[in-house]
């Protein structure tokens, strides 16, 4: 798991469309920290520190400690709005966690030594079905990623969630399907091959009865 980090925030007393533009032109970005059992509190936070949290990667697996008020809040970002125009935050959602925290998050899927996979020696493609995977895990330990070995896969191979090793304390949310996080397909040319043998091994078929 990433180490926790710092962001500095100050309370907001407005709410509503127009003052998040306000906001938002002062260089702020609007946000709102819930759960816990706790009342909502609405915050505001640097814009270009956010920024780069967010585009940084691993930002809604990673706690944060916002610092408000003089009292520090650990918690999880559980989603973000970005504009589509110009990809900048424009609102964040965090919720409160603690030590005994259990939190259901995406967890991004990294695939491992494609160079040792035969399957792919031999031209097959990998295909992923799943970049991430939706995991039961405590708040302060979820991996940054789930790493899958691709080393002695084939073509045609399939790769299910069964077949992954999670930390110990985490779990799939889905458990009542074994589900399939990537295939190796056959290349192209290969397929059509195969495509093209059946087609003639079907057509021959019947001639051979004939001939009986």
């Amino acid at each position: 798991m990433s180490e926790a980090y710092e962001l500095k925030a100050e309370a907001r007393e407005r709410v509503g469309k127009g003052s998040s533009r306000e906001i938002r032109r002062n260089g702020k970005v609007p946000a709102v920290i819930y759960g816990d059992k706790q009342a909502p509190v609405s915050i505001t936070l640097d814009y270009k520190t956010l920024y780069y949290k967010i585009h940084g990667g691993g930002f809604k697996t990673t706690i944060a400690n916002i610092l408000l008020d003089g009292k520090s809040i650990q918690v999880l970002p559980k989603d973000f709005q970005l504009d589509p125009v110009s990809d900048k935050p424009v609102h964040v959602d965090f919720l409160r966690v603690t030590a005994k925290s259990v939190v259901n998050v995406h967890v991004p899927i990294h695939f491992l030594h494609e160079e040792a996979s035969p399957g792919i020696k031999r031209g097959g493609v990998l295909n992923i079905v799943r970049h991430d995977i939706e995991l039961h895990a405590p708040a302060n330990a979820i991996p940054d990623a789930i790493d899958i070995d691709l080393t002695g896969t084939q073509i045609g191979d399939s790769i299910h969630i069964s077949a992954v090793t999670l930390p110990k304390g985490v779990t799939s949310v889905i458990q009542d399907r074994d589900f399939t996080i990537a295939t190796i397909a056959a290349p192209a040319v290969l397929a059509a091959e195969e495509e093209t043998t059946e087609a003639v091994a079907e057509t021959a078929e019947p001639a051979e009865k004939e001939g009986e």
